[in-house]
């Protein structure tokens, strides 16, 4: 029907879903790929089936579109493709059967082979623990016969190394003793690989050792003759011809062209940042000479050592307002010079940064890197403080000291801050062997400073010199105070005159003295409050007046304060066994100074005062000596807390000092507290006496009733009885008891003086009043 092919090929819908076409619509046909298709959609297979139960000549024309529906195709349609899906329904049920079946099938299968296989396996666990047993000593034949046949397979392989490198050095030594040449060696040399170069180190070494012994023509002998001798027995062979080859001398360049080959190729290799290459050159040559040469060149050609040789010369500078602060002991120190501080950072850097190099390119890195900090700690960081303390020398002693200390300190954190990066063990802690050379390259700088009594002889010339120049003025006032002795006490003072003479000779002495820095004598002076050496040297020309002779806390404290620093910088310096016998040198300093020449002399001063007012009968007696007192219980105070809290505690580790140090500084305090209360004993004399002198002007008409009516109603009763002795008496004593108490600390000891003075004063009334009975 060629009516109803071409009405199918204008309506065409997806091939292999309909077949045939007649007046009652299309067959639908479709199988299960129709359904699992991704793009299938419900809807759009819904319309099709409606689509196709139209027959297609009813679909054009107007007198078709006036029909009434017709269901009837939508009927047949629908069921025919409901039966065709139950059909495919019972077909994929079928192969959903077969296929469970055969799961089912392989996992009994899968199970039978896993039953086989733990079988298998338990098996060979049990071989292997039965084994494992015989060798580990339950079966002691076993092991006997499993150690035996290693050390035997061992043994054989060694015996094969050995005679391969027998054979191979005869041959060498065959073919440098009959034709002069090596290239046996040398064709092993250029095949390149570190064991090939190891084996020619090694092999040309043995062939020194076989040339001194069969060729010692080679060898000259001690006087410069040779002697040809046979290599068997070493008797004379005079028959034998003479070698024409000098094999000592072929040996000896073959091994120095090796050695050379192997540095230019590990500086190639170094500066291309070949690690590889380096570690391979580096260990060739430690088996050549146990690595001496490249360890050399590695260290003695670095830039770091390079670039700091070139700066060696430079002098040290610095600010110079720093090195003043330096040289000023009241001034805090600035820390550590400049130059020396920037060598040490860049020495952190250098070291940090090599050590990573070194770890990957030496196989003996341990080695090398003790090398490296030798160099660096011998060379750059000991030229460059010698350097500076030179210079800090020049300005004065307490500047080489502060300068020492802090380049000491600074260096000292170097050395932890390496420790703690661990170089060639970073990140973990350095090695003990690298700890023991940091801590022995560290001692090596400071010994020349330290060894035997140097250090602590700079820190008491240092003292010295600041005590005198403080005390320069105060020993001259005194000095010049001081007469001929005249009587038995001022004879038995004339020690402590000569003192104070011994000191300012010795003080002007040292600024004369030609090795004295221009910096510190300007020091110096400028602390003694003079403006020039002249000045020191004249004494007669030295203006001083009364308060130069007059204790003050702030120097005391000042004194204090110096020598604290030098404990404490002594404690960090040189701290040790030396620490009691330094400290005790240290308080022999402070008691000569500031309790014999400083508070003794004033307490003298006060005492010969107050000794001199008991025979004074003419005029009020001075006490312009009562406000010394004062001051110097103050400084007894500040100085007894002192020794006490830090000087005793540092000489516990030795008994014998300690004990010498308290005994002298025992019989120093008592010293001075008797100076004072003899001085506070002749007060209360002196003030008896003169009270004594002046009730001594009593009259006895001074108590006889006034008569005149007149004076009796201008004046109170109390005003009748006073007389002149009377008001002299009370207007002394009311002048006295202020100056006491701002002169004395109120307390027990100002109470004592009080209730003396009053049992005196009411003694001297009793005695007064018993006169006019």
């Amino acid at each position: 029907m060629p009516g109803t092919t071409s009405t199918s090929s204008s309506n065409s819908q997806p091939p292999a879903v309909y077949s045939g076409r007649s007046v009652f619509g299309q067959t639908p046909t479709f199988d299960l790929e129709t359904f699992s298709n991704r793009d299938f959609i419900v809807k759009d297979f819904v319309e099709t089936l409606s689509d196709s139960a139209v027959p297609p000549n009813r679909k054009s024309g107007p007198a078709n579109q006036a029909n009434a529906f017709d269901p009837k195709p939508f009927i047949r349609t629908f069921e025919n493709a409901l039966n065709r899906m139950v059909e495919i329904s019972g077909d994929l049920e079928h192969r959903e059967n077969e296929l469970s079946a055969a799961v089912r099938r392989a996992e009994v299968q899968h199970g039978r082979a896993m039953q086989s296989a733990k079988t298998g396996l338990d098996e060979a666990m049990a071989k292997f623990e039965s084994l494992d047993s015989s060798l580990s000593g339950n079966d002691q034949n076993s092991v006997t016969r499993a150690v035996k046949i290693g050390q035997k397979l061992e043994e054989l392989d060694r015996q094969r190394i050995c005679a391969h490198d027998t054979r191979f050095l005869i041959q060498c030594w065959l073919e440098v003793s009959e034709r002069g040449e090596l290239f046996l060696l040398e064709d092993k040399r250029r095949q390149g690989g570190g064991e090939n170069k190891v084996h020619c180190a090694k092999i040309a070494r043995q062939l020194l050792k076989i040339s001194q012994r069969l060729d010692q023509q080679s060898w000259p002998q001690a006087n410069g003759a040779s002697i040809h001798v046979n290599g068997v027995n070493g008797g004379p062979n005079p028959n034998k011809k003479k070698r024409r080859h000098n094999t000592r001398e072929l040996i000896e360049k073959f091994s120095e062209n090796l050695e050379k080959d192997l540095l230019k190729s590990f500086d190639e290799f170094y500066r291309r940042e070949n690690f590889d290459g380096m570690h391979e050159c580096a260990k060739v040559l430690h088996d050549f000479n146990s690595g001496a040469s490249v360890i050399g060149a590695f260290v003695n050609q670095h830039q770091f050592f390079i670039d700091r040789s070139q700066l060696i010369t430079e002098e040290v500078g610095g600010d110079p307002e720093s090195w003043e602060r330096l040289a000023d002991p009241d001034a805090q120190p600035p820390g550590v010079e400049p130059s020396l501080q920037a060598l040490i950072e860049e020495v952190k850097i250098v070291v940090q940064e090599e050590s990573t190099i070194i770890k990957r390119a030496f196989p003996y890195a341990e080695q090398v890197m003790t090398k490296f900090l030798q160099r660096v700690f011998q060379q750059s960081i000991q030229q460059r403080l010698e350097m500076v303390l030179e210079k800090a020398n020049t300005v004065s002693s307490l500047t080489f000291l502060r300068s020492l200390q802090a380049a000491r300190s600074a260096i000292s954190t170097l050395i932890d801050d390496l420790k703690m990066h661990g170089l060639i063990e970073s990140p973990e802690p350095a090695s003990p062997q690298i700890t023991m050379v940091l801590d022995q390259q560290f001692d090596d700088l400071f010994v020349p400073y330290f060894a035997g009594s140097t250090y602590i002889e700079r820190e008491k010339r240092n003292l010295e010199e600041l005590y005198s120049s403080l005390l320069f003025k105060f020993t001259i006032f005194h000095s010049r105070r001081r007469k001929a002795p005249t009587t038995l006490m001022k004879s038995l003072a004339k020690s402590g005159s000569e003192m104070l003479a011994s000191a300012r000779d010795a003080y002007v002495e040292r600024l004369d003295s030609s090795d004295l820095a221009p910096a510190q004598k300007k020091m110096l002076l400028r602390i003694a409050g003079l403006k020039d050496a002249e000045n020191a040297n004249a004494q007669t020309e030295i203006e001083v007046s009364s308060e130069d002779g007059v204790l003050s806390t702030t120097n005391a404290k000042r004194m204090l304060k110096w020598l604290a620093e030098a404990v404490g910088r002594g404690l960090e310096l040189n701290g040790g066994n030396e620490t009691a016998r330094d400290v005790s040198a240290l308080l022999h300093i402070l008691i000569t100074n500031m309790a014999e020449i400083y508070l003794e002399t004033a307490l003298d001063a006060a005492n010969d005062l107050a000794a001199s007012q008991e025979t004074a009968s003419k005029s009020e007696p001075d006490l312009s000596y009562i406000p010394t007192l004062k001051p110097a219980i103050t400084i007894m105070h500040l100085l007894s807390t002192f020794i006490h809290t830090i000087l005793l505690p540092l000489a516990t580790s030795n008994i014998s000092i300690r004990k010498e140090m308290t005994r002298s500084t025992t019989q120093t305090l008592e010293s001075l507290e008797n100076k004072v209360n003899t001085i506070l004993q002749h007060t209360i004399d002196v003030i008896l006496n003169w009270t004594s002198r002046l009730l001594s002007n009593q009259k006895k008409t001074d108590f006889r009733p006034r008569d005149d009516p007149a004076a009796i109603v201008q004046n109170t009763y109390t005003d009748l009885l006073q007389t002149q002795p009377c008001q002299t008496v009370s207007t002394f004593l009311s002048r006295l008891h202020p100056l006491f108490l701002t002169s004395l600390t109120p307390g027990p000891n100002l109470t004592a003086f009080f209730t003396e003075l009053a049992i005196g004063f009411r003694a001297l009334l009793l005695t007064h009043f018993q006169k006019f009975q």
